[in-house]
């Protein structure tokens, strides 16, 4: 693999992402309302009952996680799904998959570039944040190290997934109904909207054998909770490799067998 080459793409991806630095300022706006609206809503909840803790997490447990799981989200989020759409129907795929590198890789590390930065503009921020205002409550040692690693391939998961999604397009040429119900199954089912600890039992042990955990629920999970095993972690990190590999291969072949039955303008 030519590092170079990939990593001049990443390069591109930083520079226009600092071309739309508004359009980062209203996503983090954004998340900022959806985080006040999350605050009342499961502080309204914990206030109903007669414990501090609910399935063996704290409102401050509960709020920590969640908070990082929008800000996760805000920088895993590479509307992937959306620009093979758009490039579907106007027929620029056509230049995409002409070019010398395969397709796939070419739109990951494309749109790498984006990722980069919204760890830096978003997720950071938020961390430094949450870990003043909480005054220490997340540990730091070899967990981050750990949580980056995850994060790496807790994105590539994502990537497959969205990646998978935008191929159905060259079917139905129309994706915003797919992508919708992938967005809300993949929310509730990794942890990001509802701790996968809140589930009931035989729904959580379903879940937990699911892809879509290992997004953000893995990552977070190793992140807040330190006191974790080392063998726990990297079992569920060779969890997040097994999907990692096993979801890059499930869209790369939907790609090259939905290739043949491309239709783009008439062509």
């Amino acid at each position: 693999m030519n590092v170079k080459k990939h990593l001049t793409l990443t390069r591109a991806g930083i520079i226009e992402s600092l071309q739309f630095r508004l359009s980062s300022l209203v996503i983090i706006a954004g998340n900022f309302i959806y985080l006040i609206i999350v605050y009342y809503l499961w502080k309204a909840i914990y206030a109903s009952v007669d414990t501090e803790s609910v399935n063996g997490m704290t409102f401050s447990d509960t709020l920590i996680y969640l908070v990082l799981a929008t800000s996760l989200f805000g920088f895993m989020e590479m509307y992937l799904v959306w620009q093979m759409g758009r490039d579907i129907q106007s027929g620029k795929i056509i230049l995409d998959i002409s070019k010398p590198m395969k397709y796939m890789p070419f739109m990951f590390w494309s749109l790498s570039g984006s990722v980069v930065m919204s760890f830096i503009m978003t997720f950071i921020p938020t961390f430094v944040a949450v870990y003043f205002l909480t005054n220490g409550a997340i540990h730091l040692g070899i967990n981050i190290l750990f949580f980056l690693i995850s994060v790496v391939f807790a994105i590539i998961i994502n990537f497959s997934i969205d990646f998978f999604i935008g191929t159905v397009c060259l079917y139905t040429e129309s994706i915003w109904g797919i992508n919708i119900m992938k967005e809300v199954i993949v929310l509730l089912l990794s942890g990001a909207t509802i701790p996968i600890a809140f589930f009931p039992e035989p729904l959580k042990t379903i879940v937990l054998y699911l892809p879509f955990q290992s997004i953000y629920n893995v990552p977070l999970t190793i992140l807040t909770k330190s006191e974790m095993p080392v063998e726990e972690v990297f079992k569920m990190m060779l969890t997040q490799v097994f999907w990692a590999a096993a979801a890059m291969l499930i869209s790369s072949l939907f790609w090259k067998k939905s290739l043949k039955v491309i239709t783009v303008n008439g062509g």
